[in-house]
């Protein structure tokens, strides 16, 4: 039973045939035409490439954006002009077998609930630190949408009363204090210090910026400034948990996206911000926290997936 399962991001298209226990057994990828139409017809021949190998059976798309309860247009997508696209129809007109759409954080978080860091358990949460934070949420082993289909927007959830201004257009979004763009953003604050920013703001002088991975390495060296930047995320992050705790009570928190790579040392300061955060600390149960396994294919992965279940 194989399915394709399709990636689109604001850059790349990646697409793989993907078998019922999860795995890949080809893969492709090629950049985003700016054009939509041309875009529809990218997807269409990736999959007419899959099919020309491989007996497939039904097109599951993750694409960032909010998603209708149909699972058939994308009412609204950040990094592409899609407004009240009608994604699934385009497809099906190009694409002779069943399409499926799902949001893409929700199409990485179902992946790692069935194949990845959440296989053991019925109740997860996932949080990506990505240029935002991303959100999925699986209870009692079903993926939550909301009334609407476009539920488990957790990065857009008001951490901050009158905070930083948010691409979504309101203020204080729990993405502007614990994405990949946050980090960057309080490295930059503790290198215009000095002190333990100097060798942040060694790497800002040399190359103008201080990327994410210049900062991870930073902090994999144990270097002062780097880990403290990274504490105020993770802390921002974990805070954010202690409530979600309060209202799903899950039983695993995955975090993925790129900042994810740090490992336990993202993790350490996450559970410690959530541990002080959480209504009842030592008289309840707590969740467990790990690290994203599937990375950069979890997308493509429970998209495929979701369409041969609910396609």
């Amino acid at each position: 039973m194989l399915k394709v399962g399709i990636d689109i991001g604001g850059t790349k298209i990646a697409g793989g045939v993907v078998d019922q226990d999860g795995r890949i057994l080809e893969k492709l990828r090629v950049d985003t035409p700016a054009d939509t139409a041309d875009l529809a017809d990218a997807v269409g021949d990736m999959v007419r490439h899959f099919a020309g190998a491989h007996d497939i059976r039904a097109v599951g798309v993750a694409a960032a954006g909010f998603i209708d309860r149909d699972r058939a247009i994308v009412i609204h997508a950040p990094n592409i002009a899609w407004r009240n696209e009608p994604l699934k129809a385009s497809l099906e007109s190009r694409i002779d077998m069943p399409v499926f759409i799902e949001n893409d954080a929700n199409a990485a978080g179902w992946a790692e609930f069935r194949f990845g860091a959440g296989r053991d358990f019925s109740h997860m949460v996932m949080l990506t630190m990505g240029t935002g934070v991303g959100g999925a949420i699986v209870i009692d082993g079903e993926l939550f949408r909301g009334g609407h289909g476009i539920g488990a927007e957790l990065g857009h959830t008001r951490f901050v009363r009158d905070g930083l201004l948010c691409g979504c257009g309101q203020n204080g979004c729990l993405e502007k204090y614990a994405s990949g763009r946050a980090l960057q953003r309080e490295a930059n604050s503790i290198a215009d210090q000095q002190g333990i920013g100097s060798a942040l703001a060694a790497i800002r002088k040399e190359k103008g910026t201080i990327s994410g991975p210049a900062i991870s390495r930073l902090v994999l060296a144990g270097d002062a400034g780097a880990t403290e930047a990274l504490r105020r995320v993770a802390t921002a992050l974990g805070e954010a948990c202690g409530g979600f705790q309060a209202i799903l009570d899950p039983e695993l928190f995955v975090i993925g996206g790129g900042v994810a790579q740090l490992g336990d040392s993202l993790l350490a300061p996450v559970k410690l911000a959530y541990e002080t955060s959480l209504p009842g600390y030592g008289d309840r149960a707590v969740a467990e926290f790990a690290i994203a396994q599937l990375v950069n294919d979890a997308g493509l992965i429970g998209a495929a997936d979701l369409a041969l279940a609910e396609g």
